[in-house]
């Protein structure tokens, strides 16, 4: 796999749900971006498909994301199973949102606490 990435990641302690056709997954973010994320899980979803996101630091600061699965990998492979999402059509209040969740994992707490 060749890193076309536009974005940095930022490793990210949260989790998501990833809702794709007919399959609901709750997993952990393994690293996240403005651009998509990392979703840690054994059953991924095949690559093309599309999902809805929601993830976040509380209700209040939760983004709910379509997006688009652009690679997987399975167990036994290098590094930990998963797919890598592409967030699909963001606008500006949402990618505020996602760069206020990454800066809070970036400062290891959550948002709005000093």
């Amino acid at each position: 796999m060749t890193d076309n990435r536009k974005y940095d990641r930022l490793p990210s302690r949260l989790r998501c749900w990833c809702e794709g056709d007919n399959v609901t997954v709750y997993a952990r973010i393994g690293n996240l971006s403005e651009g998509g994320l990392f979703v840690r899980t054994s059953t991924p979803l095949a690559e093309g498909a599309r999902a809805v996101l929601r993830f976040g630091m509380g209700e209040a600061q939760e983004v709910e994301a379509h997006a688009t699965v652009v690679w997987t990998r399975s167990s036994g492979a290098a590094g930990p199973p998963g797919m890598g999402l592409r967030f699909d059509d963001v606008d500006a209040p949402k990618l505020e949102l996602i760069r206020k969740i990454i800066q809070s994992e970036q400062n290891g707490r959550k948002p709005g606490s000093p």
